[in-house]
C-alpha cells in the first residue's frame, strides 16, 4: 500500500466534497454550527476552496472541499491531489463520493510526492484512509510507478547519466526476476546499432542499449522501447540555453516505459514483456556525428543527417528493429520527441499514432478514464516524401516546419514492419507550472493509460 494511504479507520476526519450548485444541499446535512462556522468563512465550494471545521472540543472535526461542476464546463477530476498539501498530520476519509472515487485516490497519493533527493523537502503528513469499493493495491501501484518516472526525470545530468539510468533499469529487472542485458560502447558497432552508437559517440559517458525480458514465454509478448537521452544538447546544431535548460528530462520516455513495466510486473499481467532503452547523451565534441553525415542503420536503411537535434528518433530506429525482429504481439514506443507536439497539443495532452484503430479507440478509452490524457494524430501518407533524400533511403529531418511530430512517426513507421501492431506516443514528461497532483517537474505521461488497456486485455 502507497505510504499516503491508511487501511480504513473509525477515527478518520471526514472530507465533504462539494460543488457551488450543490453545496446548499451538502451544508442541510451538517450540523447548525458547523454550517454557521463555513457560512462565516464565505464558504462556499468554489474549486480547490477549503475549509477546517472544529469539533466541539475545538479539535479538527471535519473538512470541507470545493470541487468543479460535474457536467458542462471542464473539471479537474485530479482536484483532490490539492488535498496533501492543505491537510494538517492526520488520518481522513472520504464521507461521501467526490466526481471520481478511484481518480480522487489516485490524486490523493500523487500530490503526496516529493523530490528530496538534495533538500530536506518534508513529505505531506495527511493519510488517506481506504475508501470502500476502491481497488487500493492498483492505485498504490499506479501511484508507485509515478514516483518512479518522476524521480528518474527529476534527477540531473550529472547524477542520471547513460550508467545511473541502466543501473535503475537493471535494479528494477532484479526487484521481479527479470532477465538483463546491455550493450556498452564500441559493442553496439560490433552488434549492429550504428544509430545508438553514433548519436552517443561524442559523450564521455558511453552509450548503451538496455535490455530485459520477464514473464512466461508462452504469453504474448509485450516490448516497450524508450527514448533514454539522459541529457541533450542538440549536438552540433547545438540548442539555445533557454532549450537545453530542461533537457534533463530527454530520457523521459525511458523513465515512464520503467514505470509501465514496474506496474506491468508487479500485476503479474499474463504477457512475455521485453524492455529495450537506447541510453546515451546527445553531446558535443570533436567526434560528435555532424549535419549530413549517413549512417546505416540496422534495418539496412541509410539515414541522413538532417539535423543532429532530431536523435530520439535516430536512437528509437535501431531499438524498434531489434523489437520488430521478435515479432512482438503489441510494440510500443514512447519519447520525448518533438517540439512540434507541443505547439500542436501543450505539454498536457501528448499525441499517440498507431496504425491500428481498434488499439487507438482503446487507447483514447483508456487514457480518458485514467485522467492520462493522449490524443490520436495520423500517420498522414502524403507527408511521407518529405523525409526523402537526395543522396540516401531518408532523412532523419525533413526541411521546413511543418508536420514536426507527424513526421517523426513517419520516420520510426519506416522502422516497424506493416504487420506489427505498433504503439507511439510523443510525451512530454514534464508538468511546466504545478496542477493538482502534477508538481512541477518529471511526469509519468501515458504509461498508466497503457497499463491498464494491458490490464483489460493480459490481466
Amino acid at each position: 500500500m502507497h505510504s499516503a494511504f491508511t487501511p480504513s479507520s473509525a477515527t478518520a476526519i471526514p472530507v465533504t466534497f462539494a460543488t457551488k450548485s450543490t453545496w446548499d444541499a451538502v451544508s442541510a446535512t451538517l450540523p447548525d454550527s458547523a454550517r454557521q462556522f463555513a457560512k462565516a468563512n464565505a464558504f462556499t465550494a468554489k474549486p480547490g476552496q477549503y475549509l477546517t471545521l472544529p469539533a466541539a472540543d475545538g479539535s479538527l472535526g471535519h473538512v470541507l472541499f470545493g470541487l468543479e461542476a460535474d457536467a458542462g464546463a471542464y473539471h479537474d477530476r485530479f482536484r483532490p491531489g490539492q488535498l496533501p498539501n492543505l491537510l494538517p498530520p492526520g488520518t481522513y476519509r472520504f464521507a461521501n463520493a467526490p466526481h471520481d472515487t478511484p481518480l480522487a485516490a489516485l490524486a490523493f497519493a500523487l500530490g503526496s510526492y516529493r523530490f528530496d533527493r538534495y533538500r530536506k523537502n518534508d513529505k505531506p503528513e495527511a493519510r488517506l484512509a481506504a475508501p470502500d469499493g476502491v481497488d487500493i493495491d492498483d492505485i498504490s501501484r499506479m501511484a508507485e510507478a509515478a514516483a518512479l518516472a518522476r524521480d528518474l526525470i527529476n534527477t540531473p545530468s550529472n547524477d542520471m547519466g547513460p550508467d545511473e539510468l541502466a543501473q535503475a533499469a537493471q535494479n528494477l529487472a532484479a526487484r521481479f526476476g527479470a532477465s538483463y542485458r546491455c550493450i556498452v560502447g564500441d559493442d553496439l558497432v560490433r552488434e549492429n546499432f550504428p544509430l545508438i552508437h553514433a548519436v552517443g559517440m561524442a559523450s564521455t559517458r558511453a552509450p548503451r542499449l538496455i535490455d530485459f525480458t520477464w514473464g512466461d514465454t508462452s504469453h504474448p509478448k509485450i516490448t516497450l522501447v524508450g527514448k533514454g537521452v539522459c541529457f541533450d544538447t542538440g549536438g552540433l546544431d547545438l540548442k539555445p540555453s533557454s532549450g537545453m535548460l530542461i533537457m534533463k528530462k530527454d530520457m523521459g520516455g525511458a523513465a515512464n516505459v520503467l514505470a509501465l513495466a514496474q506496474m506491468i510486473m508487479d500485476a503479474k499481467l499474463k504477457v512475455r514483456l521485453r524492455v529495450l532503452i537506447p541510453a546515451m547523451e546527445n553531446a558535443v565534441a570533436g567526434n560528435a556525428f555532424r549535419p549530413l553525415d549517413i549512417f546505416k542503420s540496422r534495418k539496412g536503411i541509410t539515414v541522413e543527417i538532417g539535423n543532429t537535434d532530431a536523435e530520439g528518433r535516430l536512437v528509437l530506429a535501431d531499438a524498434l528493429t531489434l523489437a520488430d525482429e521478435d515479432k512482438p504481439d503489441l510494440l510500443i514506443d514512447l519519447g520525448t520527441l518533438t517540439g512540434a507536439a507541443r505547439v500542436a497539443l501543450g505539454p498536457d495532452l501528448p499525441p499517440f499514432y498507431t496504425r491500428d484503430d481498434t488499439l487507438a479507440a482503446d487507447v483514447a478509452r483508456h487514457a480518458q478514464a485514467q485522467n492520462d490524457p493522449l490524443w490520436r494524430l495520423p500517420l498522414w501518407a502524403p507527408y511521407d516524401t518529405w523525409l526523402d533524400s537526395k543522396v540516401a533511403t531518408i532523412n532523419n529531418a525533413p526541411s521546413g516546419g511543418f508536420a514536426g511530430s507527424i513526421t517523426c512517426a513517419l520516420f520510426l513507421q519506416r522502422f516497424v514492419e506493416p504487420t506489427t501492431n505498433w504503439l507511439h506516443v510523443d510525451i512530454y514528461g514534464w508538468t511546466p507550472s504545478a496542477k493538482p497532483a502534477r508538481p512541477e517537474g518529471g511526469e509519468c505521461q501515458a504509461a498508466r493509460a497503457i497499463y491498464k488497456l494491458l490490464s483489460e486485455r493480459y490481466g
